[in-house]
């Protein structure tokens, strides 16, 4: 057989040199083939991008949402964008921030909705394919999002409720309710003044609105009430004291206070304080300040939530709808999933589950409920 070896000399040289260039390219290409799984720039490593929209950056409540947020993204490599009103009931920059997210080309919305009028945009982003998840607030209707991480308000409502009514053990109960709002209706002002209520044994009336309850009768356990005011506190400190100092105006006589949250139940507590009174004052979030309130004889019980568990159960599930389309279920008999609830007391009645104020201080606002 005649053979085909290439004889010695330039040409020689020249393949030589062009097999090496080839030799060079080709590890080139395999080092660029082969890139580690942090890089961004392979099409199957390629962040998923999600807007992340709160009520606001003042409530310190939200601000741990965010935390959680961020520290659950960066474990499911989310590209997290994050967002909020100016305050509680802040519609317009929220519907903005639903706006540049569609814009941006956004995958999915995590959203902490300050009303109704933020449901237009909700509806709009999911007509533009994109994932919607409430966190802490069910929206109206609840299935304008893909689903709701939230606590049971009204269950949470309910436990302050009943433990009043039998810390009271049957006195007269003169009763402030401080609100959310006064001009427009969320479903967590809603549920959490009806709960309270509930647990009282008071009607509340309307199941649509608050303070249509009857002003006074019988609460649970046979003592008399009066409903001495409904105020706004938009949930914060002063927004609290300025709706005490108002309740007082209308009634000196006030032992009982109810507060959507913490920041408005220390608010109250500053306007009693300051006016030489002392009330019996129960509250909802569970905070780690909150909780310390509890431990100081402030506040007498509270309800803890979780919004820690709210926020990484929210990027789990937008991860997979927006990649497999497995889709999150609702808790048996609500229109969300119930991320729980405890009651914090250093003062336990008997018939109402309840943890102490330093079991409390572990878990407040993390992952468990």
């Amino acid at each position: 057989m005649q053979s085909h070896h290439r004889p010695a000399g330039a040409s020689g040289r020249r393949f030589a040199a062009i097999a090496a260039l080839g030799l060079a390219a080709a590890l080139v290409l395999a080092a660029c083939g082969s890139s580690g799984s942090g890089s961004s720039g392979s099409s199957g490593s390629k962040k998923i991008s999600v807007a992340l929209v709160l009520k606001d950056f003042n409530n310190p409540y939200f601000v741990t949402m965010k935390q959680d947020a961020q520290t659950e993204a960066a474990k499911q490599g989310v590209d997290l964008k994050v967002s909020a009103g100016k305050s509680d009931g802040d519609t317009t920059t929220q519907v903005a921030a639903v706006e540049n997210a569609i814009s941006a080309g956004a995958k999915g919305i995590l959203i902490t909705p300050n009303g109704p009028a933020v449901t237009p945009a909700i509806q709009k982003a999911k007509s533009a394919g994109l994932e919607v998840i409430a966190l802490d607030t069910v929206p109206t209707p609840p299935s304008s999002v893909n689903i709701t991480f939230a606590t049971d308000n009204t269950h949470a409502g309910e436990l302050i409720g009943q433990w009043t009514a039998k810390t009271l053990k049957g006195k007269p109960a003169t009763i402030a309710m401080l609100d959310l709002f006064n001009n427009q209706v969320v479903s967590v002002d809603i549920n959490r003044d009806h709960g309270f209520l509930q647990g009282m044994g008071i009607d509340p009336g309307d199941p649509n609105a608050n303070g249509k309850e009857k002003s006074s009768g019988t609460y649970a356990g046979g003592g008399h009430y009066t409903i001495a005011c409904h105020q706004p506190t938009q949930g914060a400190i002063d927004g609290g004291r300025t709706a005490m100092e108002t309740c007082l105006s209308k009634n000196p006589n006030i032992n009982v206070v109810y507060t959507i949250n913490e920041p408005a139940g220390i608010g109250a507590y500053n306007a009693l304080k300051a006016a030489g009174k002392h009330a019996l004052i129960v509250s909802i979030d569970g905070g780690c300040t909150g909780v310390n309130e509890v431990k100081k004889g402030v506040i007498g019980a509270t309800s803890q939530q979780y919004p820690g568990k709210m926020a990484s159960l929210g990027i789990d599930a937008i991860k997979k709808l927006a990649t497999t389309k497995v889709a999150p279920t609702t808790s048996p008999g609500l229109d969300f999933h119930n991320t729980g609830v405890t009651l914090i007391t250093d003062k336990p009645v008997a018939g109402v589950s309840s943890v102490t104020s330093a079991q409390g201080a572990k878990t407040c606002w993390g992952t468990i409920g």
